[in-house]
């Protein structure tokens, strides 16, 4: 029945240690930087704080040695999230698309349903995601974000040529943004959309679901 559950919300919300100096923009040194997006740093330290929430709950799991074990990449894994949630964000400016916190509770109502309750949510999301419980909302807000940039481009998300589409206006929103990463984390990929040592395609981390409440209804 649990894995049933984890399964479910997979198919419904299908969702670095940095050294200390990162060259941007040139020769400018960032010191302190984990990435320098849009102009805008993201630190060594929101990176290791988000990480760290992350092992807190893994280490309060009756799974935690497996957990703990399977997100290696755990420090990747939040940078890449950082990220691209600011490439989404862009994206989503850059088509008129604004997202509402009326919206994020909609899908978190949703997912929390579907997934059992609160308790099986927070579950399914730090054992599938590595998102601890205070993050889960910023998580889900990509839930609302991409159907509706989808639907602002005229593409269904659901379909190839949609992914296609959305995928497209993400890459530009990522050359638009100048992403610059810390070396020892890998360098950006504008195309995939993603950090290159680390495989997170955005279509297989964040997927839109047919049947969840519209966004914006």
């Amino acid at each position: 029945m649990h894995r049933r559950r984890r399964t479910a919300l997979a198919l419904s919300a299908a969702t670095l240690l940095a050294g200390p100096l990162l060259t941007a923009c040139g020769s400018e040194a960032r010191p302190g930087a984990a990435a320098v997006v849009g102009g805008d740093r993201i630190d060594v330290a929101t990176v290791q704080r988000q990480a760290s929430d992350v092992r807190s709950a893994q280490r309060t799991s009756a799974r935690s040695a497996d957990l703990v074990k399977e997100s290696g990449q755990l420090n990747r894994a939040k940078l890449h999230g950082l990220i691209f949630g600011r490439v989404l964000d862009r994206a989503a400016k850059d088509a008129g698309v604004s997202v509402s916190r009326k919206e994020i509770q909609q899908v978190r109502a949703a997912a929390t349903a579907q997934s059992g309750g609160d308790e099986e949510l927070s579950t399914v999301m730090l054992e599938q995601r590595w998102v601890a419980p205070g993050q889960i909302e910023e998580d889900l807000r990509k839930e609302v974000q991409l159907p509706k940039l989808a639907q602002a481009l005229g593409v269904d998300l659901q379909t190839p040529a949609g992914q296609e589409a959305v995928g497209k206006a993400l890459t530009e929103a990522s050359k638009a943004l100048h992403i610059d990463v810390n070396p020892r984390y890998g360098s950006w990929d504008d195309r995939k959309v993603q950090l290159s040592t680390y495989k997170a395609p955005w279509i297989t981390q964040v997927t839109a679901v047919q049947g969840q409440p519209e966004a914006g209804a």
